[in-house]
């Protein structure tokens, strides 16, 4: 049997056990651990299967990630996110569809201090959801705004999918926290156009809600401080070299914490809930990556990623066709696979063929964490949406359908995908910073 064929049938049978419902990360260990064994020897895949669980979890690359999780859930739990939202609420609240603008305003600043998509939108549906209802917003847009605006923590700095890119193909984990900042306010002005647009053609959809004097809207700013503060020292600090991204994931952390110590704003138990969320989420999201290396090694000796770029090099289509067909992979498996689990496992077979075709790899990263943004909202897994879904029945007196929620995120999926045009057409607006970096 060609090692080709081997791959080929190793990816079918990990589909197959996807169906399953067993866990992603233990599917690519066991199928990779499997397929490395059957094409080498048993004796290797023992080996490949305890060292690369040893360095994977050994790895200094890896702490970044419990750190920024443990600063998103200390953000959390201290009340920074209720502040943005008020922040937004002041300033955008009076104007038709502005507590939807201020939503996914504040979703975007606490992406700032978070990096978990599903956490931000959980944070912003516990926070946006009664102010908007009892504003009387309708459904859709309250729901598909607070779900479709937690997708930007995905990519605004500190990204949790783009520090794992970043380790799976090499690449500058502060080179892709800065590349990430332009698009996340790119989509962020398109998303609150769309919301504008939807309220002009359907004003009832979002009526205005209380006005406020320009000094509380100047005292709201306070708000902010904080979660400026922290962004800064730590994306400032990647910026100018004063300290690497794993340093800045400690800082950042510790900032957080002293801010809401200071203010006397966090519990003992919020505190352990904080440890314990990061530790949940933290192991779940190693182990991903610790399947995706097993795996890799094992499509590695099948050579199925380099038999890929080499029929993609002889293509006589253009590298940007290429391109459109792999962002429509990336789309389509995002509606069926969780982003972080479809991008850890596939970086290392599309990787090399966009290394052949001559693309930015800090470029390539921010894109596919833009179309994986789709996933997250896009039926059927579209985790942000069962995540607002399950908070709007704790917070609200009356159920919300899962299809009025997934039907209120298509204008939001349109601008998504508008954005991800753009980012083709002018790449620079996501080099630009890390070309200026180094």
């Amino acid at each position: 049997m060609s090692p080709t064929l081997t791959g080929i049938i190793g990816i079918l049978i990990m589909i197959l056990m996807f169906m399953t419902r067993m866990p992603v990360a233990f599917v690519m260990a066991l199928v990779g651990f499997a397929g490395f064994s059957f094409m080498i020897s048993p004796n290797a895949g023992l080996v490949l299967l305890s060292r690369n669980v040893y360095e994977t979890f050994s790895s200094y690359d890896l702490t970044t990630i419990p750190l920024f999780i443990l600063m998103g859930q200390l953000g959390f739990n201290s009340g920074i996110s209720k502040r943005l939202y008020n922040t937004g609420y002041k300033f955008l609240g009076s104007i038709r569809g502005g507590l939807a603008m201020a939503t996914v305003t504040a979703c975007t600043a606490f992406g700032a201090v978070c990096g978990s998509s599903p956490a931000t939108a959980a944070t912003m549906a516990t926070v946006g959801l009664p102010e908007m209802k009892r504003y009387g917003y309708d459904d859709e847009l309250a729901t598909g705004s607070v779900a479709s605006g937690g997708g930007i923590g995905m990519i605004m700095p500190p990204s949790v999918v783009l520090i794992i890119y970043g380790i799976l193909t090499e690449q500058s984990i502060g080179a892709l926290f800065v590349a990430g900042i332009f698009p996340a306010f790119l989509v962020t002005v398109l998303f609150i156009l769309s919301i504008f647009i939807r309220c002009r053609i359907n004003p009832e959809q979002g009526p205005p809600g209380e006005k406020f004097s320009w000094a509380e809207k100047f005292r709201s700013l306070l708000g902010l401080g904080e979660t400026l503060a922290i962004f800064l020292l730590v994306v400032g600090g990647i910026f100018i070299g004063l300290f690497t991204p794993t340093e800045a994931a400690a800082i950042g952390a510790f900032g957080v914490l002293v801010i809401a110590v200071i203010r006397r704003q966090i519990s003992w138990q919020g505190f352990v809930k904080s440890l314990m969320e990061t530790l949940r989420t933290s192991c779940m999201v190693i182990m991903l990556i610790a399947g995706a290396v097993i795996f890799g090694k094992f499509l590695a000796v099948t050579r199925i990623p380099f038999e890929v770029a080499g029929w993609v090099g002889s293509l006589s289509m253009s590298p940007v066709l290429v391109m459109g067909v792999i962002i429509l992979i990336y789309f389509l498996g995002g509606c069926f696979m969780d982003a972080l689990a479809f991008v850890t496992l596939t970086v290392p077979i599309f990787f090399p063929v966009v290394m052949e075709l001559g693309f930015d790899p800090i470029w390539f990263g921010v894109i596919i964490v833009m179309v994986t943004e789709m996933g997250v909202i896009t039926p059927p897994v579209g985790i942000n949406v069962y995540v607002v879904y399950g908070v709007a029945r704790a917070v609200l007196p009356d159920e919300i359908p899962l299809e009025k929620i997934f039907k209120g995120i298509f204008p939001f999926l349109i601008a998504v995908i508008l954005g991800v045009v753009i980012m083709i057409l002018f790449p620079q607006i996501i080099l630009f910073l890390p070309n200026l970096m180094y």
